[in-house]
């Protein structure tokens, strides 16, 4: 079981999707379908925000000032059976600004599943590195969306 805290800092986010927690629950319980995720006890938490928030986030813990997209912030330890895997905090002005050439809700699944592997281990600091993350995350968005 795979359990996800949804933290709501900047209510844009229903402008696009009503029910950020059981939107993030129906995609979580469809990624049990995949054998990688199927004996997975893990728990972590989206903080939905915004550019102004994210950029605090990314100076105050990356010494970055600028916005981005996504930002993961890894953990592990143990709760209620699970293991607590970590933060991940994501700006609702990027998605939405992505989301002109695409769907508000790809470039939102797009942006959690790669916070996600940050959070479960994966890096992309080098072609090899990027190249593993980027299959499993197409696994994830191919299964979601039929992409090809």
């Amino acid at each position: 079981m795979i359990k996800v805290n949804v933290i709501l800092d900047c209510p844009k986010w229903k402008t696009k999707i009503k029910n950020p927690e059981a939107y993030l629950k129906k995609k979580i319980n469809k990624l049990l379908n995949i054998s990688f995720f199927k004996k997975k006890k893990q728990e972590f938490s989206i903080l939905l925000t915004n550019n102004k928030k994210i950029k605090k986030l990314n100076f105050k813990f990356r010494k970055k000032n600028k916005v981005t997209d996504v930002l993961s912030f890894p953990l592990k330890y143990f709760s209620n059976n699970n293991l607590y895997i970590g933060d991940i905090a994501i700006s609702y002005e990027i998605i939405k600004n992505r989301s002109k050439k695409s769907n508000f809700n790809l470039e939102f699944d797009k942006m959690w599943i790669h916070g996600y592997f940050h959070l479960i281990g994966y890096d992309h600091k080098s072609l090899k590195d990027f190249k593993k993350m980027n299959k499993k995350e197409n696994l994830v968005l191919n299964y979601f969306y039929k992409i090809n």
